[in-house]
């Protein structure tokens, strides 16, 4: 298979040609690096959105807009298909590399993770590849320097003429779309977490409601989580012995947290800002369904709950 990081890179750079009707900047560092303005201080779109999202999965994953109604919520919806869902979402969509440098600070996703080659999850895939180009893409509030630039290409292992960025802060129209996209990443992340085979994951669906954007970036990370805890719908088709699954299914959606049904944000004040005192069960999609390949058999734990989302947006 064509390695990850060319996949990605074929996509930004179609993305960057289509910058005037994306409502996107394009910007060519002077050692050659393109970055992509996304969301930042472009407005950013939802075609965008789609882009990033699909550069996030280095193509393995295909997003589409759908309408979403469920018990009186009408709204717009995406969908996402994944094939090769633990490459997709796990070595590459997955925002495992926190960035630091200076007072630049960033979520990066993307599969320059795997040329970065520290998470113990891609590790843990068994996941490697050679590319003489890297693809990032970082939720962040601004615009890398050029030294940031530098130093991200070269912990790639990359020259700067071969490496591409894409940036969107969080309350954007592209961050919207790209966090909910991640739909099917987080019920892989929640299997891996509880100790399922993720490599027996043969493709993933997922639909949620397309969050709104929020006023700021506290009240946009809340709601674009929300959107999955709360409405995200995801389907798995996996090949393993039905035992497994049953080990798991009941925990795996949002639901068999103990702080299922209080928005993000109100966990964030509860918890007085700490991120790490939310139960980790809670980060996966409000429902899910696999179905196993080897069987036949159909399992199915959690659901929607669209009340705690009319409520939190007033619709």
């Amino acid at each position: 298979m064509r390695p990850l990081n060319e996949r990605a890179a074929a996509l930004a750079r179609q993305m960057a040609e289509r910058a005037e009707e994306l409502d996107i900047d394009v910007i060519h560092t002077a050692k050659g690096t393109v970055v992509i303005d996304a969301g930042v201080k472009a407005s950013g779109s939802l075609e965008a959105g789609r882009f990033y999202a699909e550069i996030c999965m280095s193509g393995l994953g295909k997003v589409s807009f759908v309408p979403y109604s469920m018990e009186g919520l009408s709204m717009p919806g995406l969908c996402v298909s994944v094939v090769k869902p633990s490459l997709a979402c796990m070595a590459s969509q997955y925002a495992g590399w926190q960035v630091s440098f200076e007072k630049f600070f960033a979520m990066a996703s993307g599969p320059g993770r795997i040329l970065w080659g520290r998470e113990d999850i891609i590790k843990e895939i068994g996941y490697m590849e050679k590319s003489d180009v890297a693809v990032l893409t970082l939720e962040s509030e601004m615009l890398p320097t050029d030294e940031v630039i530098d130093r991200l290409a070269g912990e790639c292992g990359v020259s700067p003429d071969s490496f591409y960025l894409a940036l969107a802060r969080t309350n954007s129209i592209t961050a919207s779309v790209q966090v909910v996209a991640r739909v099917v990443e987080t019920g892989m992340h929640k299997m891996h977490q509880c100790g399922f085979d993720i490599g027996t994951v043969k493709s993933g669906w997922g639909t949620a409601p397309l969050a709104p954007v929020g006023k700021n970036s506290f009240e946009a990370m809340g709601w674009t989580n929300d959107a999955v805890l709360y409405g995200g719908d995801a389907w798995y088709h996996v090949e393993t012995d039905d035992a497994s699954i049953e080990e798991v299914i009941d925990i795996l959606p949002s639901s068999a947290s103990r702080d299922f049904g209080v928005p993000f944000s109100e966990l964030f004040g509860k918890y007085k800002g700490d991120f790490y005192k939310i139960d980790p069960l809670l980060f996966s999609p409000a429902r899910v369904t696999i179905n196993n390949l080897s069987s036949g058999r159909i399992f199915r734990a959690g659901s929607p709950a669209p009340r705690v989302l009319k409520k939190e947006w007033g619709l």
